[in-house]
């Protein structure tokens, strides 16, 4: 029979013995392992491995190593268990019977050993060249997961995982790098915007709602600003950073900021509820250079809440001046803190004299703060700090006290003449549960008589205090503490609401003073404050002028029937010990 070569040409002519050979050692290993060949061609690779180990049998020299291949092609061809090997052996030991009918058992032990090395040198290659194509394969596994890891942390570190907007971190750096490569004479501005009221909708909603309003909105603010070219970011709950490179002016921002607003104002539905939502926007446009992140957003920030203080649902540009008052209350907030316990802080004593006859009544005590760097801070400027943040609470404790302490210990010195101490309540304290607990331990521990302390009220807040607070009021004044209204006349103006509030006096405001500061004012200032005046009366309150700086202002408030007066002309705001006998 003729055997079909390697190169697909019939050219080699096996034996019968040999092709039987050839058959059995098929028969014998094919069930040994899974074979991708197809019968015909497993049995024509055997007749070829069978023909070549008779070459070797019978070559002279003799030489085995060619039988080496054979033991390869095992493995090449599937065949790679160690039972194939076995088997193969068990075959071949019959290879001189099929070959030429005379044995010789060093020739085929010799070609035994040398398939056997083959099958395992090939073999142990293959697993080799298996492991590291394994290796390899596994290498590029974890090059691409790392890769991607590294990507996704990327991205996580610099986004925000709710609305996948750039985060705070994205942010400053965009902010830097827009900074640093920006040429000569270009400008940079920044949006700094918070939602209006979203804690309610948090509140009655729930946050998983409030999330998904947030989702919505930054789609909104993506769609809006990123279409624009410019960088929208999250930086906060519901606070939003617009960054604008290359501005052209003010007027391209304020543009920008009333086309948020407007797509922000629209109906969000959401859970079965359509949820109007406003913003508030501060703007800061500047020159780049000399420009820093860290301020562009302070800046941005701090004029977002005088945009919030006009009214909310607007914007409101950077301003230097108010900028610089803001700088100052931040500053004031941190030193306040401490200041009370610092002992920072002191009182002085402005008189109150009686009209009629110039005798002494009583002093309105007046805060004054000694800050170490500012020098003496008006009280204008650190008591709307102290309201914002609480700080008033201890500051207005430690006041009254002290007030109390100075009026007794004042009358303990001059029991023949009686002072009644003037305090000014704020409007945070006025509406303070502790309000009356805090005026009954001053009195308490000071030893003062009640009739000798005065609460001043402005009278915005009286006219707004209902419920409990008049209550509280009320209570006070029936402890003996007088209540008296202060800067009356710029407000409500409301006596017919005031006879039914504890209020036993009202304290003119400044404004009034101005018609009768000479001979040549205006009368119809004059006859207001005459007016005011037989109508306070009408309802047992007593009527205190301020500012009074002469004394024909004095005498003429006098002949108009006003009670009390306060001013330069009777004395500057001074120490208690400094304080007039009479």
């Amino acid at each position: 029979m003729r055997l079909t070569g390697a190169d697909g040409q019939d050219d080699v002519l096996i034996e019968p013995a040999l092709s039987d050979l050839a058959h059995r050692w098929v028969a014998a290993v094919r069930q040994t392992s899974y074979l991708d060949i197809g019968a015909e061609a497993l049995r024509a690779r055997f007749d070829d491995f069978v023909v070549r180990l008779a070459e070797v049998l019978r070559a002279e020299p003799f030489d085995p190593e060619p039988a080496a291949a054979v033991g390869g092609a095992l493995i090449e061809v599937g065949l790679s268990s160690p039972e194939a090997l076995q088997r193969t052996i068990a075959v071949l030991a019959g290879l001189p019977a099929a070959a030429d009918g005379k044995p010789d058992d060093d020739r085929i032990g010799a070609i035994l050993g040398a398939v056997a090395a083959g099958f395992t040198r090939t073999g142990r290659q293959r697993v080799l060249d298996d492991q590291e194509r394994i290796r390899r394969a596994w290498a590029r596994a974890l090059t691409d997961a790392e890769h991607s890891l590294q990507l996704e942390l990327h991205h996580q570190a610099h986004h925000d995982p709710l609305t996948g907007l750039p985060n705070r971190v994205l942010l400053y750096r965009h902010l830097t790098d827009t900074l640093s490569a920006a040429g000569e004479g270009e400008r940079i501005g920044v949006c700094f915007l918070d939602l209006d009221e979203f804690k309610t909708i948090n509140d009655t909603l729930g946050h998983g709602s409030g999330d998904r309003l947030l989702v919505a909105l930054a789609d909104r603010l993506r769609a809006c600003v990123n279409g624009a070219g410019h960088l929208v970011a999250r930086v906060g709950g519901d606070e939003f950073v617009v960054v604008v490179r290359d501005s052209s002016g003010p007027g391209q921002l304020t543009e920008l900021a009333e086309a948020m607003l407007a797509e922000l104002s629209k109906p969000v539905r959401l859970d079965g509820h359509e949820l109007a939502v406003s913003a508030s926007i501060g703007i800061v446009e500047q020159p780049c250079l000399g420009a820093e992140p860290e301020e562009l957003l302070r800046a941005a920030d701090a004029t977002l809440y005088l945009a919030k203080e006009e009214g909310r649902a607007r914007y409101a540009l950077f301003d230097v001046k108010r900028n610089a008052q803001q700088v100052l209350r931040y500053g004031l907030t941190g030193r306040l803190a401490g200041a009370l316990d610092r002992g920072e802080f002191e009182l002085v004593y402005q008189p109150l004299v009686v009209l009629a006859d110039n005798r002494l009544r009583g002093a309105e005590a007046l805060l004054r703060w000694r800050h170490p760097d500012l020098g003496t801070v008006s009280p204008n400027t650190f008591i709307p700090v102290a309201e914002q943040s609480g700080m008033i609470h201890p500051l207005g404790r430690w006041v009254l006290r002290e007030s109390c302490r100075v009026a007794a210990d004042w009358q303990r010195a001059h029991p023949d003449t009686p002072l009644l101490i003037s305090v000014n309540v704020s409007p945070r304290q006025c509406t303070d549960p502790r309000l009356l607990d805090d005026v009954r331990h001053a009195l308490a521990d000071t030893g003062l008589d009640p009739t000798n302390l005065q609460l001043e009220l402005t009278e915005t807040v009286l006219m707004q205090s209902t419920g409990r607070p008049v209550q509280t009021l009320r209570t006070i004044a029936d402890l003996g503490v007088r209540i008296v209204i202060d800067d009356f006349g710029i407000g409500y103006s409301n006596l017919a609401y005031l006879r039914h509030l504890p209020v036993h006096g009202l304290k003119l405001a400044g404004a009034f003073m101005a018609g009768i500061r000479s001979l040549a004012s205006d009368h119809v200032d004059e006859q207001i404050v005459e007016t005011v005046i037989r109508l306070a009366h009408t309802l047992q309150m007593t009527v205190t002028a301020e500012g009074i700086e002469t004394a024909d202002q004095a005498a003429r408030l006098a002949a108009l029937g006003c009670d009390l007066g306060q001013g330069w002309h009777f004395g500057r705001p001074v120490t208690p010990a400094e304080i007039p006998t009479r």
